[in-house]
């Protein structure tokens, strides 16, 4: 699928006090916030994607997508050659056309080429209807790793709309999958870009979506790892205790669009 949807972007500033998430089973989560932010990556001028400003340069950005190459990114594992993740009109868009004994020829998760530490990532996504991918971090590759979430924690991407998983607690879109449930729920619909920010600072982490912080959390801490043991994760020796690794971008089978990808080293 090829389409290129329309893109309704727009700043906003959203004031409010965002109570932080409660789950019985793992302990305290926190979620959402009491601050927001303007949604400086809407506002760019189509000519302006997939580039950095000389602000940005100056402060150390490093842009991972500069529409047009594939070349900060490989295959998980290399499974294949990557050549169902393809480029055109500035996205890096997974496409779905080939499917062979029920996967994406070609496919598999994208991921950097460079392990990122502490970092603040930034991205646009837009996905198809009823479509799901994810974008995960601290990833570890090897033949001991099977898959990228046997490792990396997802910032999910989802068709809150019409996909499945829309109806299960902690698998909408901009929730930690599986861990903590975002707010408040920012996403736009199938079809349109949202931007993203992830930020990851010695154990700090926090989600933004559309210009809102959504999320945060203390990673590693016991009350981390309470969340595990209580998740779909437990089963996976280590899943959620890296913290140095790669980004990935999930094929999940469905059409994904990814654009202004670019990260900071903090």
């Amino acid at each position: 699928m090829r389409t290129t949807f329309a893109c309704l972007l727009f700043a906003g500033a959203i004031a409010g006090t965002i109570a932080g998430c409660q789950d019985g089973n793992t302990g305290i989560e926190q979620s959402g916030s009491d601050t927001t932010k303007t949604d400086t990556m809407a506002a760019a001028p189509a000519d302006m994607n997939n580039r950095l400003t000389d602000e940005e340069k100056n402060a150390g950005w490093q842009l991972l997508f500069d529409g047009t190459s594939k070349s900060n990114f490989h295959v998980f594992n290399k499974k294949s050659d990557g050549s169902a993740w393809q480029v055109a009109d500035g996205t890096l868009y997974l496409d779905t056309t080939n499917i062979k004994d029920g996967k994406i020829t070609g496919g598999g998760d994208l991921l950097t080429n460079e392990e990122y530490e502490s970092f603040h990532l930034k991205l646009e996504w837009k996905i198809a209807p009823a479509g799901n991918s994810g974008i995960m971090f601290y990833v570890q590759e090897g033949p001991s790793f099977g898959e990228t979430y046997f490792t990396g924690p997802e910032m999910q991407v989802l068709d809150n709309a019409a996909h499945p998983d829309a109806k299960i607690t902690k698998h909408r879109a901009g929730d930690l999958y599986d861990l903590i449930t975002s707010s408040p729920e920012t996403v736009k619909p199938a079809g349109e870009w949202n931007q993203v920010e992830i930020i990851s600072n010695k154990g700090a982490l926090e989600f933004h979506l559309n210009g809102t912080r959504v999320l945060s959390t203390t990673m590693w801490d016991e009350n981390w790892q309470k969340m595990i043991a209580a998740s779909k994760f437990k089963q996976w020796k280590g899943f959620g205790t890296y913290k140095k690794g790669r980004i990935a971008l999930q094929d999940h089978g469905n059409t994904v669009w990814y654009r202004n990808i670019k990260i900071r080293k903090l």
